[in-house]
């Protein structure tokens, strides 16, 4: 039998090429997707010189034609990790942009539809598939200026909700990681556009945010339950955070 396949999407960076680190250590032949060709083909260059399985597939997630394709060029599947996605903006829903808003969903929801529908006939045929969806805290609560996100984040958790309530008796298993205040090198900058006054104000005074090795070890463990374990849903924070709105920031 040929070695067990994980596909992780928006592997460039942060919680995706953590994630990715971690299932090739774990024994995984892991398939690197993200829409930067030369970040992914780096860590699989780097993965592959340190005698682990991968292999980079440029893809963008809202694409849909693009990843039929890639499904198609797969030979199994048992391990799909939905991790693109994003925030845009912090504006309150009154003077929000209806294309950030918009953005979002197409990269946070339809992206992981569409992955996780090609996949799908793959993970079932794997006898013992898995599909992680990581959402966020975002979309189990709200908070002032995070109404884009947060609905995008609540669709995310819907949709696996959903799924796994819709593959109840079929060979396929439904993760859901939601990860609290992560602090990686391009979420907040992202956000924000590239204002690192306003992304290093996210951080300012949590002596211990998570790290996206943290998220990925959080990963890997679900999915390496053996196969009778299903973790439906799994909220991580750092000590600092109680809630969306509460965080102890040290003066």
């Amino acid at each position: 039998m040929s070695t067990r396949t994980a596909v992780v999407t928006g592997a460039s960076s942060g919680i995706g090429a953590a994630t990715a680190r971690r299932l090739a250590e774990a024994g995984y032949r892991v398939l690197l997707t993200a829409r930067r060709a030369d970040r992914i083909e780096g860590l699989a260059a780097e993965l592959t010189a340190a005698g682990l399985e991968a292999a980079a597939h440029p893809l963008d997630v809202t694409d849909r034609a693009a990843v039929d394709a890639f499904a198609a060029s797969l030979d199994r599947c048992d391990v799909l990790v939905n991790n693109a996605g994003g925030a845009l903006g912090l504006d309150p829903v009154a003077t929000g942009d209806p294309a950030d808003w918009r953005a979002m969903y197409e990269v946070n929801v339809l992206g992981v539809l569409h992955v996780t529908q090609a996949l799908l006939p793959a993970l079932t045929a794997s006898g013992d598939g898995t599909v992680v969806v990581l959402t966020s805290t975002a979309g189990h609560g709200t908070y002032e200026g995070g109404g884009g996100y947060v609905a995008a984040k609540h669709g995310a958790h819907a949709l696996a909700e959903t799924l796994r309530l819709e593959l109840c008796g079929k060979p396929v298993r439904v993760i859901e990681v939601a990860p609290g205040m992560v602090r990686t090198d391009e979420f907040a900058m992202t956000r924000f556009r590239g204002d690192e006054e306003r992304a290093a104000a996210v951080y300012a005074g949590v002596a211990e945010p998570l790290t996206a090795e943290d998220v990925a070890d959080t990963v890997a463990w679900a999915v390496t339950r053996p196969p009778h374990v299903n973790i439906d849903l799994l909220v991580v924070r750092p000590r600092a955070q109680a809630s969306n709105t509460k965080v102890h920031r040290e003066r």
